[in-house]
């Protein structure tokens, strides 16, 4: 049994999805999963990430190649886990990426590649996990800290996770009468493949914890114990909200990325 985890029955008899489920948050929830007795497909675009997970995961587990900017694959992922366990009770929208620039500098292609990514996927995993779920489901959305606190250089993420908070609170106010919950995680500073880039700048992770009230930056499982609980009968009466894990960062201000980078690097800064 997963260290900290209620009990080995909490999904009995249960299957879930995951977006971005080969890595990191996702694959910290996936296993929490099948840990309390669940069973669940994990969705990525990293192919090795993905038969390393399957073979974790083992008879509990099934891994499929799923771009969740392509409706038809995300379709697939959720057709999927109701033909190989026979249903689908829980959702978790986990896949997302990053950029840093300024506004003015930005691209447009990449721009549009954060929102598909991290706003689109969240949408088309709802849309295709919702058709597929009876009373007592629950959607989690992985936003961010970036949801409700801005950052220089962050146009594009901040935008798309805002988006996500307020997407999760639409689909809850749509799919509640259906017995449906929808609920968003967000995040601060987590060490994930998504932000190895900044912890090869200690100053950036240095700022990212005197931000955070409780000093520190959060692993994969801790995160993933709190989108359990709200995918759990536990928390069968909420829904629609914004769950901050970010160590009280909000309470302060976020690091500026781009100021960091320009001192670890001044050459291309100049």
């Amino acid at each position: 049994m997963t260290d900290g985890a209620p009990g080995p029955t909490r999904f009995a008899g249960k299957v879930a999805l995951i977006t971005g489920g080969a890595s990191g948050i996702g694959l910290a929830t996936a296993r929490r999963i099948v840990a309390e007795g669940g069973r669940v497909v994990v969705g990525d675009v990293n192919d090795e990430a993905l038969a390393a997970a399957a073979s974790e995961l083992g008879d509990a587990g099934a891994a499929l190649r799923c771009d969740v900017t392509v409706e038809a694959e995300v379709e697939s992922l959720a057709a999927a886990a109701v033909e190989r366990f026979g249903g689908l009770d829980v959702a978790c929208a986990n896949a997302g990426i990053g950029a840093v620039g300024r506004l003015v500098d930005s691209d447009l292609a990449e721009w549009s590649r954060v929102l598909d990514v991290n706003l689109t996927g969240p949408f088309l995993t709802i849309k295709h996990a919702a058709r597929r779920m009876g009373r007592g489901g629950s959607i989690v959305v992985t936003a961010s800290l970036n949801a409700v606190q801005p950052g220089v250089g962050m146009g594009a993420y901040c935008s798309s996770k805002a988006g996500v908070a307020m997407l999760a609170q639409v689909a809850a106010l749509e799919l509640g009468p259906a017995g449906i919950r929808v609920n968003a995680v967000g995040p601060g500073l987590v060490r994930t493949a998504l932000t190895d880039a900044a912890f090869l700048l200690p100053s950036i992770v240095e700022e990212f914890e005197e931000n955070a009230p409780l000093g520190r930056h959060a692993t994969p499982e801790e995160v993933a114990a709190l989108v359990t609980f709200l995918a759990s009968d536990e928390a069968g009466f909420v829904s629609g909200s914004l769950h901050l894990i970010d160590g009280g960062a909000h309470t302060k201000r976020y690091p500026d990325m781009l100021a960091r980078v320009a001192e670890a690097f001044p050459e291309a800064a100049g």
